[in-house]
């Protein structure tokens, strides 16, 4: 990508992600009388959590998975089925 395009993305990007914040800030104080009780926000937090690990999981299953050439081995069979259907 040309040094030209990739400033042009990342401009793109930081607006878009800019433009998200404004609207989840604005979202979330569009109605400020309504309270949230104690079971809410320990449910929040549990869901963040939980999310926040599950994707950590993955991620490192992952990146194991690719470090010690399992991949490998599943793309290895796949292509020798396909050759064996020919």
């Amino acid at each position: 990508m040309s040094g030209m395009g990739s400033k042009i993305l990342i401009v793109v990007l930081v607006g878009l992600a800019l433009w998200a914040g404004w609207i989840g800030f604005t979202g979330w104080n569009l109605e400020s009388d309504v309270q949230m009780s104690g079971h809410g926000y320990a449910a929040m937090i549990i869901g963040i959590v939980i999310s926040l690990a599950v994707g950590i999981a993955l991620m490192t299953l992952v990146f194991y998975s690719s470090r010690k050439g399992y991949d490998e081995a599943a793309g290895h069979q796949q292509n020798k089925h396909a050759d064996d259907l020919d």
